[in-house]
């Protein structure tokens, strides 16, 4: 896999994980994404389901995700059913509909990253700056409202089953984004496994009573420590056993 720019014997050139991670297929980095003019109907709709999903998780924080109807939210919305489920298709979508706003976030940052960028160091960087703003999705706040959010959510074993489909998502994007074939698919689900990993240990610990400033530099030396293993895979070369 060649990076655009790259000699094509330049890199590991042995279609591993780490390669996959490190240099991408060639051209994809070169194009950084076009940014799209978003029509005034597109934005409507937008807003039309940031209102519906609002409305929807005010009712499931208050009352609990399986004493709300769709019926009900619906009449909330001030919309008919059949119209709502045309903007989500499941009851749990209402709920998760800001994971579906990010489903595709690390296939972006791999596709916009700076020049001479590695992919696995723009998704180390993002991450990192996740945490440096305490971003929900990395686990790292102890907002109230982001508190009770996540307590609905894995709380629900349906909304955390509905969650891993939102996660499926976003491995085959990025897989896509580092070039497709077996080695992006294998270095995806790792990097995705990985990010769900360290979100959800920091929301172990928040959860448990620490704040997210106590939280933030053992959340950084576990983010770096991942993504070092993801660099050098589970087993550096000339350190396995069993080997004859």
């Amino acid at each position: 896999m060649v990076m655009s720019g790259e000699k094509a014997d330049g890199g590991n050139g042995n279609g591993s994980v780490a390669g996959a991670l490190e240099e991408g297929r060639a051209g994809v980095s070169a194009q950084a994404p076009a940014q799209a003019r978003v029509s005034l109907r597109e934005r409507k709709k937008q807003l039309t389901y940031r209102a519906i999903s609002d409305a929807a998780v005010a009712m499931f924080l208050e009352r609990g995700f399986d004493k709300v109807s769709v019926a009900e939210v619906a009449a909330a919305a001030d919309i008919s059913k059949p119209t709502l489920f045309r903007y989500f298709p499941a009851k749990e979508d209402l709920a998760l509909h800001r994971f579906a706003d990010r489903e595709d976030e690390a296939a972006r940052v791999v596709g916009g990253r700076a020049p001479g960028a590695s992919p696995l160091e723009a998704l180390r960087r993002h991450f990192l700056a996740g945490l440096d703003r305490r971003d929900p999705a990395t686990g790292l706040c102890d907002a109230p409202q982001v508190l009770a959010f996540h307590r609905l959510l894995y709380g629900t074993p349906s909304l955390v089953a509905r969650l891993y489909a939102y996660q499926g998502r976003s491995e085959a994007a990025l897989a896509r984004a580092l070039g497709g074939g077996v080695s992006a698919r294998l270095a995806a689900g790792q990097v995705i496994a990985v990010l769900r990993v360290l979100a959800e240990e920091n929301w172990r610990r928040i959860d448990a009573g620490e704040s997210a400033d106590r939280v933030y530099a053992g959340a950084v030396q576990a983010a770096e420590e991942a993504f070092v293993q993801l660099r050098s895979g589970l087993e550096p070369e000339g350190r396995g056993e069993g080997r004859g």
